[in-house]
């Protein structure tokens, strides 16, 4: 009797827990972003994907790190922050294989001062910071080369380094800083070269305050990134379908005044 008891007991514990085993929501949608604009963005496409009856859940990040971290680690299904090259070199540098979905939009690359009012006034030796990651830091000095300021060795090299710097006239000293510290330090450097989202979250106004911006045709494109097991996943494929939708690309002319530019 107590055998049969304690079968009893036993398979009523399998049942509990098959019914209290956690069903996966496939209604809901992680992606993982910077702040401005990115997340801006994608609280336009929130009432678009509801309509197709997925959540958008937006976990904000305030570097360029984690966001493709929490990728790998599959802590989110998406995200959107970064341009192919410096995905390119995080896949290189992590043996990673995380992947583009779709191109959204551009953010013109500035240099911004309080110091001075043209690049033609930089002084001899003056303090120039540039972002320390290796996609970032060689557009800082392709900006710089493309402004006259410096000469590379070749500024069609996406991964240029300072080692490339073949003309310095001024001999400006660089220093190198994670991106998010750009704009803390502007006050206390001549120059700094800094990414448009950082950029508008500090208030300055890429149109109107950098001192050389990078042209519209910037192959820098934002990208959404998945990893390459879920890119075809359905909820995935709509975000990039609404990310590059009308509503959008009206809401980035209107909100940013080209600040940032569509790229579809």
């Amino acid at each position: 009797m107590n055998k049969l008891l304690a079968l009893s007991l036993f398979a009523a514990t399998l049942a509990l827990s098959a019914c209290g085993k956690p069903v996966a929501d496939d209604s809901r949608l992680v992606v993982a972003a910077t702040a401005v604009p990115h997340a801006e963005i994608l609280d336009v496409v929130k009432p678009l994907l509801d309509k197709e009856g997925i959540k958008l859940d937006v976990r904000v990040f305030n570097d360029y790190v984690q966001p493709n971290d929490q990728l790998v680690q599959k802590q989110v299904d998406a995200n959107y922050f970064q341009t192919e090259p410096y995905l390119d070199a995080y896949n290189r540098d992590r043996k990673t294989t995380l992947v583009t979905v779709t191109g959204v939009h551009i953010e013109p690359f500035g240099a911004y001062s309080r110091r001075i009012k043209s690049l033609a006034d930089l002084p001899d030796g003056a303090d120039v910071v540039i972002p320390n990651d290796p996609s970032n830091n060689s557009r800082a000095l392709i900006l710089l080369d493309t402004a006259g300021v410096i000469k590379l060795k070749d500024a069609t090299n996406a991964l240029s380094t300072q080692r490339d710097i073949v003309e310095n006239p001024k001999q400006l000293k660089f220093r190198e800083l994670d991106s998010a510290m750009l704009p803390r330090v502007l006050d206390q450097v001549d120059l700094a070269l800094i990414n448009t989202n950082y950029a508008l979250d500090a208030g300055l106004n890429p149109t109107k305050d950098a001192l050389a911006i990078e042209s519209s045709d910037s192959p820098y494109v934002n990208f959404l990134v998945s990893r390459s097991d879920n890119k075809d996943d359905p909820r995935v494929q709509k975000l990039a379908k609404a990310l590059t939708s009308p509503e959008v690309k009206a809401f980035i002319e209107q909100k940013y005044k080209g600040a940032v530019l569509p790229a579809f």
